[in-house]
């Protein structure tokens, strides 16, 4: 039996995030510094062989041998430590084997099902395009959601020299190769001779030059192939194409078709091998957009969506895992309650802007109010207060007043976080990104509050790294990632010495403190008792199981908390 509480504090860190790799948190986790502050590690999915989105676009399973090892993972065994890992439910990268197979085979791969062609699944429910996929009928997709402008498609070119559109809710890119003048010349030459004009004339080289010139100019500058000018050119146009199509490179997340055969057994292959990891947990990454059908939603449709989960529970019960539905929505779209019923865990989305909500306010009245609901719904919950992402706010929608949201972003912006909009929707925020610590005006005596009460709400606390260490906004890393790259402001990887020097600070010596409580004290666990009592601005927390019981009284006024 492990020494730790059934709901003890689990650690969030990519591979890489303290040392550079997997076995240096490890050797951090074995330090004294540590010892029995953590049950749970929560290692974010660049552990695996991916490629895009900091490890959520997998090609494989198996462990990046860059960052960690099974070694690894068996000495966060050997320290009761259990793990929480991503399943991807929804896609797998372009750079997967299954995808590289239908490539390389086209129709006739074995994989040829396991995406969804975008044709086949509209196939009599809309109007072939001259850009050869189907437009399909509105009424049929009005109630869809795309994440992105048009349609959800991947043009794939097939060994044939078909296109082929396949189902890509998220990202995607499509790389050419840059011609030189040899390129071109051939390229027109065997453009020709394929259709019948062997003897045109060839392309001069001077002329090839310019050519290539051009290509390469307007391909860096964004523009496809057919986007390009080729003014006096242009008599050479589609020899220069169909080089250009022959030669193209994809990178992406294509969507799995969860009607074939093979997919489940991919699922069923995925989860053994998490469990061989250590897995306890573990989160499906994108579930809700994976069930798909003509005229329904294509997120959260129901009751599609519940089946698909059920089939995937009785596939983690063999495997002894747990699952965690990674859902966003609004607290009054009650799709937390609803994951919860049907016996789920679920995060705790609420309590990060919650928290600093009633934090500003100074008074705990809304997190009362939260606490008495998960208790009384008896919804287990992983609760946070920063993560990989940023601090949610769209979830609040419906507990607390729109103007009061607002007033909140606008806290954490002026204190240095960045707002990002829903899928490019004005004014539909859905997270703010910045460390917590740096949302809290970088004070430690908040920062300590905060957690303090973190470890007194109901469930199973997730701590990310950088606010265990009080890292602040890193908006050189924003800068560096370019477009697209503000999620890199909390992400700051830190090295052997960063944490060395880091562990010397008091705010985060307390904090390992209040790890170490939370983890060990045999009064808190899933089934234990919790009492909430508020008095002005000082709520109590009070934890009991089994005669064992510990307090937390915390004013939300001063922010000074006691533990008893």
């Amino acid at each position: 039996m492990s020494k730790f509480v059934d709901n003890g504090p689990m650690l969030n860190a990519y591979p890489d995030s303290c040392g550079g790799t997997l076995g240096d948190i490890v050797t951090m986790l074995e330090g004294d510094d540590f010892k029995d502050t953590f049950s749970s590690f929560y290692i974010l999915p660049s552990i695996y062989n991916t490629d895009l989105d900091r490890g959520f676009s997998v090609i494989d399973y198996g462990i990046n041998q860059e960052l960690g090892s099974k070694e690894d993972m068996d000495r966060l065994r050997k320290l009761g430590i259990d793990l929480k890992l991503d399943f991807i439910l929804n896609h797998a990268s372009v750079l997967s084997p299954q995808f590289q197979d239908l490539l390389k085979n086209g129709e006739k791969s074995k994989y040829a099902d396991f995406f969804i062609n975008w044709n086949k699944f509209w196939e009599g429910k809309g109007e072939m395009t001259e850009g050869g996929y189907i437009q399909p009928d509105k009424e049929l997709i009005k109630d869809m959601f795309f994440r992105k402008p048009g349609l959800p498609i991947l043009m794939v070119r097939m060994p044939d020299g078909k296109e082929i559109p396949y189902w890509n809710t998220f990202y995607q890119e499509v790389q050419y190769r840059m011609p030189d003048a040899q390129d071109i010349i051939g390229a027109v030459a065997d453009y020709n001779e394929k259709n019948g004009n062997a003897d045109a004339d060839r392309v001069q080289y001077a002329t090839a030059t310019k050519i290539a010139e051009l290509v390469c100019r307007e391909l860096k500058n964004g523009k496809t192939p057919e986007e390009i000018d080729f003014g006096k050119y242009t008599k050479y146009r589609e020899g220069i194409l169909e080089f250009l199509a022959c030669g193209r490179k994809y990178l992406g997340q294509m969507d799995l078709n969860i009607k074939s055969d093979l997919v489940w057994e991919h699922y069923k292959n995925t989860l053994k091998t998490l469990s061989g990891y250590g897995a306890a947990i573990v989160r499906l990454d994108a579930f809700a957009y994976a069930p798909k059908e003509p005229g329904k939603k294509n997120f959260l449709n129901e009751p599609d969506t519940w089946d698909v989960l059920e089939k995937v529970r009785a596939l983690a019960d063999e495997n002894g895992l747990k699952l965690l539905p990674e859902i966003h929505d609004s607290y009054s779209a009650g799709i937390y309650e609803k994951v919860a019923s049907k016996g789920y865990m679920t995060y705790d989305f609420f309590l990060p802007g919650l928290l600093i909500y009633a934090m500003e306010q100074k008074d705990g009245a809304a997190l009362e109010r939260w606490a008495n609901e998960i208790m009384e719904k008896k919804i287990r919950v992983v609760n946070m207060l920063g993560c990989h992402d940023g601090i949610p706010v769209l979830d609040l929608k419906g507990f607390i007043d729109d103007k009061e949201i607002e007033s909140l972003i606008d806290t954490i912006v002026g204190r240095g976080g960045l707002v990002k909009n829903l899928h490019g929707q004005k004014n539909m925020y859905y997270q703010v990104n910045s460390t917590y610590y740096s949302a809290l005006g970088a004070d430690d005596k908040k920062m300590l509050f905060a957690r303090a009460v973190q470890m007194f709400m109901p469930g199973k606390p997730q701590v990310w790294y950088l606010d265990l260490f009080a890292g602040e906004n890193d908006y050189a890393a924003v800068e560096r990632a370019g477009a697209g790259g503000h999620k890199e402001i909390n992400r700051t990887n830190l090295t052997n010495n960063d944490i060395k020097e880091m562990l010397k600070k008091p705010v985060v010596q307390k904090q390992l403190e209040l790890l170490r409580i939370r983890n060990t004290n045999p009064a808190f666990g899933f089934d234990s008792k919790l009492d909430i009592k508020k008095d002005g601005s000082v709520m109590t927390f009070t934890w009991e199981k089994d005669g064992n019981k510990i307090s937390l009284k915390a004013d939300f006024a001063t922010y000074d908390y006691e533990i008893n």
